[in-house]
């Protein structure tokens, strides 16, 4: 029996494919092994999103040719997309596939086997009109089940190389995400997260359906989904019929990732995000009068090319007021190839690092605030794993349907259930929690 071993850069859509790769493997009769082992084959599912993405890649890869010389070393996703000839460059790699294609690849293993001449399988990914199904019935998390649901990007942000790496925006079909769901529950999952490239798009590349109707087909014929988490949406993308979709639904979790990426509108601009601040703030408002314990988490860049002082504090201002759940913070990063590498005024690291601490302690004060609101209260959790900070002392974490993490004592057996835990003291990155029951299955 051959052996294969993966190793995932960068995003949750990559390690979505990966699984869905192995599951390719898997069918054609291959063992899994552990990538810093011998293996016949290794693939290495790459990231670009920054140029140490591409770096990091390139480490990985040489890693695995060091480590059996005679495999077949398999190279995909987006950094493999975006410069195959830099890939094939690096002596032993033999196959290279972009981010479409992949369910060629085993065939192309075979190809190889026999020609033992490198193989280029790249196509240009702006062609791409189709979603390209890649199925994962079950993954090696047994806690949330990830579910892609679109591919590609329209948007071209200044800063940003993903559109060039997966192409332009294609959803998925209902039919299918309503199928796979089914397959995720059947195989154990209570909470699926809808995940994609540009999640909060699905659907506009099709003419009567978007995303708020897949929530909505989600929620009436998937038996048995205790709970739908959406992994990111723009604030455009926050139409009035989502706002209706979560105010109605019981599954829908009471949490979204909205990236704001700066609150300056000049800043906006030149990053072309397509919202002003003002808008942004009327969705939020909008989405807060039909949720009011909604938690809003985001992304914010800082130090982007010629991002001033006050343009800085207009975002910092704007997130304090806004009280995000919590911020993901990035000090700006040149991508090369992209337009914003290409600004004169790029922000000198001392002061990017400045603003990322200044905001750090912003966030942890929000997140603080947001998670005391519910103290003493009695939440739902999904017990995930050991608690990592002190595993021996056999408390275990999980998440809140409002993205609180909280620790608590429970045992093995709870282990991706859905639990009743009393929120004893709250606090970030971890509130502390006590057990009150398992949800019995019957009644829920």
């Amino acid at each position: 029996m051959s052996s294969v071993a993966f190793h995932t850069l960068g995003c949750k859509v990559n390690h979505y494919e990966t699984e869905a790769i192995w599951q390719l493997f898997k069918e054609a009769g291959y063992e899994r092994t552990d990538f810093n082992r011998a293996s016949d084959v290794y693939v290495i599912n790459t990231c670009t999103v920054t140029n140490t993405g591409d770096k990091k890649s390139r480490q990985v890869i040489r890693r695995a040719i060091r480590r059996n010389p005679d495999a077949v070393i398999c190279v995909t996703g987006c950094y493999a997309q975006t410069s195959p000839a830099e890939i094939m460059a690096i002596p032993g790699v033999d196959i290279v596939v972009g981010t479409q294609d992949r369910v060629r690849l085993i065939e192309l293993i075979e190809q190889f086997r026999e020609s033992r001449e490198p193989i280029n399988a790249v196509g240009n990914i702006m062609k791409a009109r189709v979603y390209e199904e890649l199925d994962v019935p079950a993954f090696s998390d047994r806690t949330r089940a990830s579910l892609k649901i679109q591919e590609g990007c329209n948007n071209f942000c200044t800063f940003c190389i993903i559109p060039w790496a997966r192409g332009l925006m294609r959803s998925r079909d209902p039919e299918e995400v309503i199928h796979q769901a089914q397959q995720l529950v059947d195989a154990g999952y209570k909470e699926i997260v809808l995940t994609g490239i540009h999640t909060g798009g699905y659907g506009s590349d099709f003419k009567e359906y978007k995303l708020a109707d897949l929530l909505r087909d989600l929620e009436a014929k998937v038996d048995g989904l205790k709970r739908i988490r959406i992994s990111s949406i723009e604030a455009s993308q926050i139409t009035d019929d989502v706002i209706q979709v979560l105010n109605d639904s019981n599954i829908v979790v009471r949490h979204l990732h909205v990236p704001i990426q700066s609150g300056s509108n000049t800043v906006l601009k030149r990053m072309r995000r397509k919202y002003t601040m003002e808008f942004f703030a009327e969705r939020l408002d909008r989405l807060r009068e039909a949720l009011p314990d909604l938690a809003i988490t985001s992304d914010v860049i800082v130090g982007f090319p010629g991002e001033t002082e006050e343009e800085f504090m207009e975002t910092y201002n704007f997130i304090k007021e806004y009280r995000f759940a919590e911020l993901h913070v990035f000090p700006y990063s040149m991508r090369t190839g992209t337009p914003a590498a290409r600004m004169t005024d790029q922000i000198p690291e001392e002061v990017k690092n400045e603003r990322v601490h200044r905001l750090l302690e912003l966030n942890d004060q929000l997140a603080k605030e947001y998670a005391s609101q519910f103290e003493g209260d009695v939440l739902e959790v999904i017990p995930e794993e050991l608690y990592k900070e002190d595993p021996a002392s056999g408390l275990y974490e999980g998440y809140t349907d409002n993205y609180l993490k909280v620790v608590f004592e429970a045992d093995e057996s709870m282990v991706g259930k859905i639990v009743r835990v009393k929120i004893k003291k709250a606090g970030y990155p971890y509130s502390e929690g006590q057990f009150v029951k398992v949800m019995d299955e019957q009644l829920v």
